[in-house]
């Protein structure tokens, strides 16, 4: 039967197989990637949390899902994941309308 949707959610749990292509550089990632979410300077609580925002900038729906999940597993509430949510929002919009200064800079430079 074939999916509806072009993201396949059955393949976050294939997500451990990219070693089978490159087994050096994809277990060098899963090295630094669970190192990365060890606690250190901030909870494994935190991560998830910064995780699941950068998930949402991202637009990766793979990362939304585990991320949903992994951060309720943690005891984080809605609340709390919606407005981490909308800090990454704010941060990548603004992000976007600084780069106006350039555009800006620019068409000064042509009028000139």
């Amino acid at each position: 039967m074939a999916s509806n949707n072009y993201y396949d959610p059955a393949d976050l749990r294939k997500f451990g197989k990219i070693t089978e292509w490159s087994e050096e550089l994809g277990t060098k990632f899963f090295d630094y990637y669970g190192k990365v979410f060890e606690e250190g300077a901030l909870t494994a609580r935190e991560k998830a949390l910064i995780a699941l925002a950068v998930a949402h900038t991202e637009q990766c729906p793979y990362c939304i899902d585990a991320y949903t999940k992994d951060t309720l597993q943690r005891g984080v509430t809605k609340e709390q994941m919606m407005e981490a949510i909308h800090v990454g929002a704010a941060i990548k919009s603004g992000a976007t309308l600084v780069h106006g200064t350039m555009m800006m800079n620019k068409v000064n430079k042509l009028e000139m």
